[in-house]
Order: structure tokens, then C-alpha cells, then sequence
């Protein structure tokens, strides 16, 4: 058995039930978890045949980091949307989104369905 990094104790053992839930899609693979604290863990040999299968379901992004500035308006900051991501993503800018902070400098922008 290995070791588990969250609660170092020695109780990894294979498993082939782990779920995956991306975006509403289920995926069961197979890796290792913790009998002890239940922390899951994918291999780099799932995880490279489940990602091309959930890209074309359009589940799973392209890696994709565009360097933008924020613009300061009169009541608040202003992120403009690059044009090929509008179009990919069918925004015509009356959408609503939802906005989270995720830890210290990350955002995450959710069209509202």
C-alpha cells in the first residue's frame, strides 16, 4: 500500500469506482483511495482517456490563458470578454453570470443557464 499525503498513514488501495462529475457527466475510473480519510486519487493514465472523451462532449476546456487588464469604471472593474471566446461560447452579452472568488487572485465566471 502506499502512503496517503493527507493523512500519512499507509492505506491506498486500488479501487475502479471513482467518480467523476463534470459538468453533469459522470464518469467512473479507475485509482487509488485512503481507507483511512477516503481521499481519492486518478493516475495520469485515466485521466488521458477520460479528458479527449469529455472534450468532445465540450466538458473539458483547452487550456487556455489570455493576458487581459481590468478597466476601472465609475461603479466598479470592467474584464473584457476577447472576442473568440464570445464567439465560442455563443455569448451575445446580455447574459447573467455568477461570479466566485476562488482563494486569493483566482475568480470563476459562470453563465447563469
Amino acid at each position: 500500500m502506499k502512503k496517503c499525503p493527507i493523512c500519512e498513514k499507509n492505506t491506498r488501495i486500488p479501487v475502479d469506482d471513482i467518480t467523476l462529475d463534470t459538468h453533469g457527466y459522470i464518469f467512473v475510473v479507475k485509482g487509488e483511495r485512503c481507507t483511512s480519510c477516503g481521499e481519492e486519487y486518478l493516475g495520469e493514465e485515466e485521466l488521458n482517456r477520460v479528458i479527449p472523451i469529455a472534450r468532445k462532449l465540450g466538458v473539458w476546456g483547452e487550456p487556455l490563458k489570455l493576458h487581459r487588464k481590468l478597466t476601472k469604471s465609475g461603479r466598479g472593474t470592467i474584464l473584457h470578454i476577447p472576442s473568440d471566446i464570445e464567439e465560442s461560447m455563443h455569448i451575445k452579452g446580455d447574459e447573467k453570470i455568477l461570479i466566485s472568488k476562488l482563494g486569493n487572485n483566482k475568480l470563476v465566471i459562470e453563465i447563469e443557464s
